[in-house]
């Protein structure tokens, strides 16, 4: 068997990977006595699903995709990915509130590390889940609900509680979705009023490289329905509508990118910024994130600007999305509407880690970096920036008191 990266190839793996196709073959893996974690699709950029035993794939599990009798929920397999759920509810006239830039990352690994997609008013990935199903280390099938005392701290779980079977998520109505992008809008005029900038949509992405200081590359605004919530806002910014269709990355071909030019079409078509049918890139790069609460976001922008001379070098694009508050106890958005700052870094890690403690500090106290992405920030403050980690911490020794889904990624948390 050749050598086991992640889908960036910054990563190498140290466990053997193995695919169980039943909950019993699972079960006889976690409970065997080797250190274990999960490994979905391989899209983090640090050692976070990594360890010296056992790594758990769970993509060979019965693919789980029921309706709810009253159709307001879906039951999902973890191991699926979100391109492969909502062609089927889309079939059955449903929808997800949101989804991410790329639909190829599957529903357990995006929930567990609290990945997002972008809008004012929606909330993370894990903020649609109403119940999740655990195989513990004990060898335990946990069901939690929302109204469990524990499922708050479940859901954004970090591989840390176990593997996760099931998840149940809200679903909703289908409906379309258009996306029209916009070039260089100013970014005095955006931090003037970023409320208006991010609400000028459904999902609001901003995108640059910090080679100049006075534009953004890229203003995207994908809205649900027929009503123009941008209005004259692109142009009092300075921006003009992009005549052909772009890439996040200027200069970088577009076709692997969903349809833009304003044409309506049904929303996982267009929520997420890629197509499942492509590989959007050839996976050469890096990635950090960082969400601040949304009362420290034009801080935390303008950091990010007076540091553009030193990012410009190692950046390939930085995007700027929102996401709504939600009350899950390792959500980068816990307790408020955050401002996430996403980096896709050029593939030279050891210049990339040098950099990040200088922009780690520059960044509001705030900030929480992405769980699956490259950060320096140590445990000890990562810990400070979360009001529930001691609670989390109790859950996990509950759970797992003997350790087996504790890794040296969760030990430099502390866990």
């Amino acid at each position: 068997m050749g050598e086991e990266r992640n889908w960036a190839g910054n990563v190498r793996y140290t466990g053997s990977v193995v695919h169980p196709e039943t909950v019993d073959e699972a079960r006889a893996l976690i409970t065997s006595g080797e250190p274990v974690r999960m490994l979905g699709t391989r899209h983090c950029f640090n050692d976070i699903a990594d360890t010296a035993g056992t790594l758990i794939a769970l993509d060979r599990m019965p693919a789980v995709c029921e309706i709810s009798p009253e159709r307001d929920a879906v039951r999902v397999s973890g191991g699926l990915r979100y391109g492969d759920i909502a062609p089927r509810l889309e079939a059955d006239g449903l929808a997800l509130a949101n989804l991410a830039s790329l639909p190829h990352i599957s529903v357990a690994g995006a929930v567990a590390t609290g990945t997002h997609g972008s809008g004012d008013a929606i909330g993370s990935l894990a903020a649609a889940v109403r119940e999740v199903t655990l195989l513990t280390a004990s060898g335990e099938v946990l069901r939690l609900h929302r109204e469990d005392r524990r499922f708050a701290g479940a859901v954004v779980g970090i591989g840390a509680l176990g593997a996760v079977l099931e998840l149940v998520l809200d679903v909703e109505p289908t409906y379309q979705v258009a996306q029209r992008v916009f070039e260089g809008p100013r970014w005095d005029a955006i931090l003037d009023d970023l409320d208006a900038v991010t609400g000028a949509g459904t999902s609001v992405s901003i995108f640059t490289t910090w080679q100049r200081t006075d534009r953004a590359d890229q203003l995207w605004i994908k809205q649900r329905g027929a009503e123009d919530l941008a209005g004259d806002l692109p142009g009092r910014l300075g921006a003009v509508p992009a005549e052909v269709k772009r890439h996040p990355i200027l200069g970088v071909d577009a076709e692997a990118c969903t349809d833009q030019g304003g044409a309506p079409g049904p929303w996982f078509q267009r929520l997420p910024h890629f197509k499942l049918e492509f590989t959007p890139s050839a996976g050469a790069e890096l990635q950090s994130e960082y969400l601040v609460p949304r009362r420290d976001a034009v801080a935390a922008i303008e950091a990010v600007r007076g540091l553009a001379d030193r990012i410009a070098p190692l950046l390939l694009v930085n995007e700027i999305r929102t996401v709504a508050a939600d009350q899950l106890w390792l959500s980068s958005s816990y307790g408020a509407d955050a401002v996430g700052l996403h980096f896709t870094w050029r593939p030279e890690e050891v210049a990339v880690r040098a950099l990040l403690p200088d922009l780690e500090a520059a960044l509001p106290q705030t900030a929480r970096p992405h769980w699956g992405k490259v950060f320096t920030l140590d445990g000890a403050e990562v810990r400070r920036r979360y009001a529930r980690w001691d609670d989390f911490a109790a859950l996990r020794a509950e759970v797992d008191p003997d350790r087996r889904f504790v890794n040296p990624y969760l030990e430099r948390l502390g866990l």
